[in-house]
């Protein structure tokens, strides 16, 4: 079955908001929301065909995106790629020149709406932020607690609570100062036993690859209301985060790293091999700063992951 190509949009609005609109009832999944945009023609450049559907549909000028995520979902009666686009940029006043209906939605509040199932992927991404901060291990608590203070004060908006040195209870206890500091500010990740999951109710999971081939087969650990990661480092656990129904991933080491300096570098092509054709989020970890966010778009990824080059000090 030919694979249809689909060019889609993340409108950013005020205050981050996106732009979503309701597919006719006429139409394949009709009834539920979607990113509005349309099918590629033979021939055609993405990034034109984004903007001519997005003049045809809404009636808006693009004038600023950039790549966010490429998403391969195979419905019973039609396959698609979803090449879709964060639109930051544009002139004009989005209305439904078709008499669809449009809504412009928190982006945290995107979960509350019926998305056909390709779209998953596209709404985790539309949430997650480019910078994934990794907490440095072996610092004093109140030392690693300011610390995130500043980075909140710096626009992080993701952070992994890393504490690999510590006990349990030392991690438990650390992880619920982390928490109430995050409220409201970031999105905080915790790692450790799947059973702690039920007392962090407000905190995210990141899997470790031990962890996500132990539970791949056994169906998602969480709902859809709370994130779920996995440090991924091949082909194999990548193909294992999708069969879990993970939100997102990180891929390492790219480059050689001080943390893991006996762990052999994957390099940017192997990256970008890796990349094509995996339909969910990923940042990128090993050796890497915020001046390899845009490179790091280029090959596919949502961004970058680091400890040192992301942490405050």
């Amino acid at each position: 079955m030919k694979r249809i190509h689909v060019a889609a949009a993340v409108i950013r609005g005020v205050a981050g908001s996106v732009l979503i609109a309701k597919r006719p009832l006429d139409k394949h999944q009709g009834g539920l929301w979607e990113f509005p945009g349309g099918k590629v023609e033979a021939g055609e450049r993405v990034e034109a065909a984004l903007a001519r559907e997005l003049l045809e549909e809404l009636d808006i000028v693009v004038t600023a995106a950039r790549p966010l995520i490429q998403v391969r979902h195979d419905y019973p009666d039609k396959h698609v790629l979803l090449d879709v686009w964060e639109v930051t940029g544009f002139t004009g006043e989005p209305h439904g020149v078709e008499g669809q209906p449009l809504m412009w939605v928190a982006a945290d509040a995107l979960v509350s709406y019926r998305f056909p199932d390709a779209n998953r992927p596209i709404v985790a991404a539309a949430r997650l932020p480019q910078h994934y901060l990794v907490t440095p291990d072996g610092l004093a608590g109140q030392r690693l607690l300011d610390g995130l203070c500043r980075a909140m004060d710096q626009g992080i908006r993701l952070i992994q609570l890393r504490g690999p040195s510590l006990s349990s209870g030392d991690y438990r206890l650390l992880a619920e100062k982390a928490l109430a500091l995050c409220a409201g500010r970031a999105q905080l990740m915790l790692k450790g036993p799947l059973e702690w999951m039920a007392d962090f109710p407000d905190a995210g999971w990141h899997l470790t690859a031990e962890q996500l081939r132990q539970y791949a087969g056994h169906g998602r650990p969480v709902t859809s209301r709370q994130w779920l990661a996995a440090s991924c480092h091949d082909a194999e656990e990548l193909e294992l985060a999708t069969r879990l129904g993970v939100d997102f991933v990180t891929l390492s080491p790219v480059q050689a790293t001080a943390s893991h300096p006996d762990a052999t570098p994957l390099g940017w092509p192997r990256v970008a091999e890796l990349l094509l054709g995996f339909s969910q989020p990923v940042y990128l970890l090993g050796g890497l700063g915020s001046a390899d966010v845009e490179r790091a778009v280029e090959v596919g990824a949502q961004g970058i992951a680091a400890i040192r080059s992301l942490w405050p000090d």
